[in-house]
């Protein structure tokens, strides 16, 4: 008789939007425009949610993007990190896509990018609209998804199976929640 399997170890995806950008220069080009005092603040409050919060994940998939770098060096969770250009203004269904391609045995993952794309994502990943009304946190991704938010999502099986509605979005949180 052979022993039952072993269950498939959880994963976890953290949605990280960049932090703000200035506009200080106008000259800049998007990809070039480097944190705003404000945004390297809002960095710095996650950077302290995340081992407050037991957050390190084993992977970050970061945009080439300058503000994108800046917020991964702020915020500075671990794991190994791919500095990726499709991720720069990736649409939600090109993230997706990256995302299923991570090995299934990556228990975590952070990716951090660009709107509309993270939130397009978030919700997909979330599922049914008509459950916002009984989810506090996807109403309020729906609602907004600023500069430096963080959601995470408990996915329900491999990245390669990754779909719209094959996650739990167990939590989310924006500097202006967070203590500093």
């Amino acid at each position: 008789m052979t022993p039952p399997a072993e269950p498939a170890a959880p994963r976890t995806l953290f949605v990280l939007r960049h932090a703000k950008s200035s506009w200080d220069d106008p000259g800049l080009g998007d990809h070039e425009r480097p944190l705003a005092p404000r945004g390297r603040r809002a960095a710095l409050q996650i950077a302290a949610h995340l081992p407050a919060q037991e957050i390190s994940p084993a992977l970050v998939l970061c945009s080439t993007a300058r503000r994108t770098v800046q917020t991964l060096e702020a915020v500075a969770p671990g794991g190994k990190t791919l500095i990726e250009p499709g991720l720069y203004g990736a649409s939600a269904s090109a993230l997706l896509a990256r995302l299923r391609q991570v090995p299934n045995s990556t228990t975590s993952v952070m990716l951090i990018g660009h709107n509309p794309g993270l939130q397009m994502l978030v919700l997909a990943l979330a599922g049914d609209r008509t459950r916002a009304r009984e989810d506090p946190n996807r109403a309020a991704v729906a609602n907004k998804f600023p500069t430096a938010a963080l959601a995470t999502l408990s996915l329900r099986g491999g990245w390669s199976d990754l779909r719209a509605g094959g996650a739990e979005l167990t939590g989310y949180v924006r500097p202006k929640g967070l203590p500093g």
